[in-house]
């Protein structure tokens, strides 16, 4: 790795004008690009051989907060992709956005009601894991979110519990390691990972951001670097593996949610910014849109969902 590396970006790739703005994601084998708005309830899809005059936008009948591919996908489900939804984990139909459960998380109603899935990410075994968190429609989000892992066969577990809104999961290039972001404390937390079981433990603090903005999604590189959004500071951060600042994309807006890897570039997802005064109008203008940038680098390939039915 060389010296501190910087990057500034000053305009928005697809000018979508979204709310919030999440769950980027390559298709590399259809060579399609697709991210989600949380609050707007849609799924937009692009293709990236023809640009940002191809998005399609489909609208789903539940906010999803991150989306995988389904490994092997059967002639039933080939024009499906996992997510994680409002209620807990589903399939969406690529073409028409028509979204059905394959297993919810809640029995009670009410935490049903207040709660809402966010980010999430798929392991080397093809286990889908996806935090929970309190619905900010609802109710301010506090420590009762919850990390889920959905295995292959529908079994359902609670892996971590009392967080608050759950963002960022990947594992290291070793896949030993995974990482949890935990917005509100401004921290990332690091596990020992059992690949072959799914176990985690040794819970520690890897990352303090140590001010008041929020590290949200992240994408890890092939040498085991987190590119982590810092929420309400305008700007993606290169963490090394020994939990080191070592690069820093600026972006022309405060509200950064959620970066992933297409090739050497970086496509980064943003919110909309509701300040109601005259502080930051280009953050305002410039909120809600997709941005990417060339880092000289590629992320570690996703991981599908292996889902038996």
């Amino acid at each position: 790795m060389s010296g501190f590396q910087k990057w500034t970006v000053t305009e928005p790739y697809v000018d979508v004008a979204g709310t919030l703005l999440e769950g980027p994601f390559h298709d590399k084998a259809k060579n399609e690009f697709r991210f989600v708005d949380i609050w707007q309830q849609k799924l937009y899809v692009l293709d990236l051989a023809q640009g940002p005059d191809s998005l399609k936008t489909l609208d789903t009948s539940a906010s999803i907060g991150v989306t995988a591919n389904i490994a092997g996908a059967k002639d039933s489900h080939k024009d499906q992709i996992a997510v994680a939804a409002k209620h807990g984990f589903a399939l969406v139909d690529r073409n028409t956005g028509a979204l059905s459960y394959i297993r919810k998380a809640w029995d009670d109603p009410a935490k049903d009601h207040r709660m809402r899935f966010n980010d999430g990410a798929v392991d080397s075994h093809g286990r889908f894991w996806a935090g929970a968190m309190n619905d900010p429609k609802v109710q301010a989000p506090v420590n009762e979110g919850v990390l889920f892992r959905l295995d292959p066969d529908m079994t359902l577990h609670r892996m971590v519990e009392q967080v608050t809104i759950p963002n960022g999961i990947g594992w290291n290039p070793a896949d030993d390691t995974m990482y949890l972001t935990d917005s509100p404390t401004g921290k990332i937390y690091a596990f020992d990972f059992d690949a072959k079981t799914g176990d985690i433990s040794n819970r520690r603090v890897f990352f303090d951001i140590g001010e008041p903005k929020e590290p949200d999604g992240f994408a890890i590189d092939e040498e085991g670097c987190i590119w982590s959004a810092i929420y309400g500071g305008g700007r993606v951060i290169r963490i090394s593996p020994e939990g080191k600042i070592i690069g820093e994309i600026t972006l022309p807006t405060r509200n950064i949610t959620c970066p992933t890897f297409v090739g050497t570039e970086l496509f980064i997802t943003t919110a909309k910014d509701d300040v109601n005064d005259d502080q930051f109008p280009d953050s305002i203008r410039y909120g809600g849109r997709l941005y990417r940038v060339d880092v000289g680098i590629r992320g570690k390939p996703k991981n599908e969902f292996r889902f038996q039915d």
